[in-house]
């Protein structure tokens, strides 16, 4: 019996002790280069997709209508196209960069328009960790976030006035002004 206990014990502890040290001493994959851990993809898909399945929001207190839809192509041109790309357009340099590959969100295999608008606001206003996708609820704002996501779902027949707003280049911000130090003032004597 004392064998078998013995036996279990090492048996359990030698897996941990495995697993420790192989990360402790670098052997883990962690670049965006390197290919992914056995299971890793299928884990993280499932624990994601469990996750918004319970939590994500059903129905959306935005409409689907243009004016919506134009202001969420905006808000998704200035804060999404620099990871998850524009229509007609390549993977950008900063997602080829990145693991997993951002979607692209316009190409058509990789468009959202089948998933429920719930889902995609969920990921847009929660991020999705270690995926290098921020949560935007908090930044945007509900209002905003369910605009990106309903222009999303419908990416695939959107209004002319939308795609236009997805075309257009987004404005570049504006340089912050170098302060200009005042002159130092010579120190007067008593």
């Amino acid at each position: 019996m004392k064998k078998f206990i013995l036996g279990l014990i090492v048996g359990l502890l030698l897996p941990v002790i495995g697993g420790y040290l192989y990360i402790k001493l670098g052997m883990m994959p962690v670049a965006t280069s390197a290919s992914p851990l056995p299971m890793e993809e299928k884990i993280a898909k499932m624990a994601l997709g469990a996750r918004i399945h319970r939590e994500a929001p059903k129905d959306s207190p935005v409409s689907a209508d243009e004016p919506n839809m134009t202001q969420g192509a905006r808000a998704y041109v200035a804060n999404c196209s620099f990871c998850h790309g524009l229509p007609n357009q390549k993977a950008t340099n900063a997602a080829k960069g990145m693991f997993p590959l951002p979607p692209q969100l316009f190409n058509k295999d990789e468009m959202v328009t089948d998933d429920p608008v719930g889902s995609t606001y969920w990921k847009v206003a929660n991020g999705i960790r270690l995926t290098g996708m921020p949560a935007f609820g908090e930044t945007l704002g509900s209002t905003q976030v369910w605009q990106i996501s309903q222009m999303l779902k419908n990416a695939d027949r959107l209004p002319e006035q939308t795609t236009a707003a997805l075309t257009k280049l987004a404005p570049l911000p504006e340089p912050a002004a170098s302060p200009t130090p005042a002159p130092a003032q010579p120190k007067k004597k008593k």
